[in-house]
């Protein structure tokens, strides 16, 4: 989850895995994998770095990195 705020100032939070996309229309506008779009104060740059550091604390990342080292281990011979 991370937190945002909406042009009239209220802030929320947002389950970052629903984000499909994210625009500076010029307002920075994020499109929901539901279609609902919702324009919010902080730019395209500050969403994108608030979902990744979302990510690195969840354990999604360590999923994904478990993955990688499977993968890498499959690739190695004998």
């Amino acid at each position: 989850m991370i937190k945002l705020t909406r042009f009239n100032g209220r802030t929320f939070v947002l389950n970052a895995f629903l984000i499909e996309q994210i625009e500076a229309l010029p307002d920075t506008t994020i499109t929901l994998t539901t279609g609902k779009k919702l324009v919010v104060r902080e730019t395209v740059d500050q969403v994108v770095l608030r979902v990744t550091d979302f990510i690195r604390q969840t354990s999604w990342s360590g999923a994904v990195r478990a993955e990688e080292g499977v993968i890498k281990c499959s690739k190695v011979k004998d």
